[in-house]
C-alpha cells in the first residue's frame, strides 16, 4: 500500500489519543485528589475557627446553675493564656467578664457581719435567691487578687481610711467594713455612727475605716436631707470647705460621684449663700463639671501625695429600661435573678457625657487621684439590686409594696453582700 505523504500510520495516531486520554484521566484524579485534600484542610480549619470562636464566647454565654453545658472535646479547645499579675498602670478594669463561682467563699454576709444597713441587706430582709452572690469579675489579660482582709488591715496600720460621697459610696465603705471585719475579733473592733460622720476601728491595727457624708461633694441644701427632692435641690456650686475641713490629715480618701449627679437633667445652683433669692437651672454635665472642678481645685490646694493617697470612684450605673437588655414588658431590675452575659453590653443608665467630664477633670489635676472605674463591670448586674428587699422612709418594704413592684422597687442600691465588693477588690488590687 502506498504510504501518503505526510500522515501518521493510524496505529500512531490511536497511541497518541490514547496516551492523551489516559494522561487526562491521570490529571483529572490528581485534581480530585488535591481538591479533596484541600477541602478537607479548609473543612478543619473553618471547624477549628468555630470551636474557637464558641469558646472564647462560653465568657459572654455564661450557663446557669442545673443547665447543661456544651463544650467542645478537651482535644479541640486552644490552651488558655497565662495571665499576668496585675499591674494598676497596665491592667484595664473594664475589660474582663462575670464568671459564676458557686464555689466561691464569702467572707461574711448581711448576718454574720453586724453593721450593713436595713437599705441594702437583700437576704435579711427575704430575697428568696442568692446566685447574685456567687459571681466573680475576670479581667481579660490580668489576675485581680482576692480581697486579703488581713492584707489590708496591715496596709492600714496606725492609718486613717475615709469613704467620701452619698449613699451607693456608703454601701461600698459597709461592704469595705465588713471585709475587714472578718477577719478582726469582736473585741478588737468599735463602730461609732452619726448622720455625717462614721468610724469603724480596728483596735488592735491602730487603723480607721471611716465614712464621711457628702452626697454632691460640694455644699448642697439637701446634704441632711435628701429626700428634699429633685426639683428642691439647690447646689452650692463653688463651695466645698464645708466638708472638706474633715479630709484633712486622712491617709486613704474614696470619693464617688454615683448617680447624684444624675438625678435630672437640669440641676439648680447658686453662688454665694443659699440665703440668696436667685438660683440658675444648668445642665447636670456643666453643674458636674462646676462642682467636680471645685473639689478638684481644693484638693490640690490641700492634699500631700507623699501623704494621702485620692481614688476617685467612676459612676455606678442603674437599671430604670428593662428593655435595654432585651426584657420587654419588664419592671426595671424586678426579678432579674441573672446577669447580662453579653460582652461589652452598655445600657442607658449611665451618662458617657458626665464620665467624660469626670476623666477630664481628673486628667487636670496636680494631685495624682486614682480613677476606678467600675461602670463596664456594674452594667452587667441587672440582677444584684435591691429591688424590692429593701426600706423606703425608714422603714422595710410591707408585702404589699412588695406587691407594687412598679412603684417601689429600687434599681439604683446595691445589696451587701454584692457588687460593692468586687469595687472594693479592685480597690484593694490597687493598695
Amino acid at each position: 500500500m502506498k504510504r501518503v505523504k505526510g500522515r501518521a500510520p493510524l496505529s500512531v495516531v490511536v497511541a497518541i489519543i490514547g496516551g492523551l486520554a489516559l494522561a487526562g484521566i491521570i490529571f483529572t484524579e490528581d485534581l480530585r485528589s488535591l481538591t479533596e485534600i484541600m477541602e478537607k484542610k479548609k473543612g478543619k480549619e473553618k471547624e477549628q475557627k468555630r470551636t474557637t470562636s464558641l469558646h472564647a464566647g462560653t465568657r459572654a454565654m455564661l450557663t446557669r446553675p442545673g443547665e447543661t453545658k456544651v463544650m467542645p472535646p478537651p482535644q479541640q479547645q486552644p490552651a488558655a493564656a497565662a495571665k499576668t499579675a496585675f499591674d494598676p498602670s497596665r491592667c484595664s478594669v473594664t475589660e474582663g467578664y462575670w464568671a459564676y463561682n458557686r464555689s466561691r467563699k464569702l467572707l461574711y454576709t448581711d448576718q454574720t457581719c453586724p453593721f450593713i444597713d436595713r437599705q441594702d441587706s437583700c437576704q435579711r430582709n427575704g430575697r428568696p435567691d442568692s446566685d447574685y452572690l456567687y459571681w466573680d469579675w475576670h479581667l481579660d489579660d490580668c489576675s485581680l487578687p482576692r480581697f486579703d482582709p488581713t492584707a489590708v488591715l496591715e496596709k492600714l496600720r496606725g492609718k486613717r481610711m475615709m469613704f467620701v460621697g452619698d449613699s451607693l459610696q456608703m454601701g461600698q465603705w459597709l461592704s469595705f467594713v465588713c471585709l475587714v471585719n472578718s477577719a478582726v475579733h469582736y473585741t478588737a473592733r468599735s463602730m461609732e455612727r452619726s448622720t455625717t460622720l462614721s468610724v469603724f476601728t480596728a483596735t488592735e491595727y491602730n487603723a480607721t475605716i471611716e465614712f464621711y457624708w457628702a452626697p454632691y461633694l460640694v455644699e448642697a441644701n439637701s446634704d441632711r436631707n435628701i429626700r428634699l427632692g429633685a426639683d428642691g435641690r439647690v447646689l452650692h456650686v463653688d463651695a466645698v470647705e464645708l466638708h472638706a475641713k474633715h479630709w484633712k490629715g486622712v491617709d486613704i480618701l474614696v470619693f464617688d460621684s454615683y448617680v447624684w449627679w444624675m438625678t435630672g437633667s437640669r440641676i439648680k445652683t447658686v453662688w454665694g449663700s443659699f440665703g440668696d433669692d436667685g438660683y440658675e437651672e444648668l445642665d447636670a454635665w456643666v453643674a458636674f463639671r462646676l462642682g467636680l472642678k471645685t473639689w478638684a481645685n481644693w484638693v490640690d490646694a490641700n492634699i500631700d501625695p507623699n501623704a494621702t493617697r485620692v481614688f476617685f470612684m467612676s459612676i455606678s450605673t442603674t437599671h430604670m429600661r428593662s428593655e435595654d437588655w432585651g426584657r420587654e414588658g419588664g419592671i426595671r431590675c424586678y426579678n432579674e435573678t441573672w446577669p447580662i452575659t453579653r460582652k461589652g453590653y452598655w445600657g442607658s443608665g449611665a451618662d458617657r457625657r458626665m464620665m467624660e467630664v469626670m476623666s477630664d477633670v481628673l486628667g487636670r489635676m496636680r494631685v495624682p487621684v486614682t480613677l476606678l472605674n467600675v461602670t463596664q463591670l456594674t452594667e452587667h448586674r441587672v440582677d444584684a439590686h435591691v429591688s424590692v428587699y429593701t426600706e423606703t422612709g425608714g422603714e422595710l418594704l410591707t408585702d404589699a409594696q412588695r406587691a407594687d413592684p412598679q412603684t417601689y422597687t429600687d434599681c439604683i442600691h446595691w445589696c451587701v453582700p454584692g457588687v460593692p465588693d468586687t469595687w472594693n477588690q479592685i480597690l484593694y488590687a490597687h493598695l
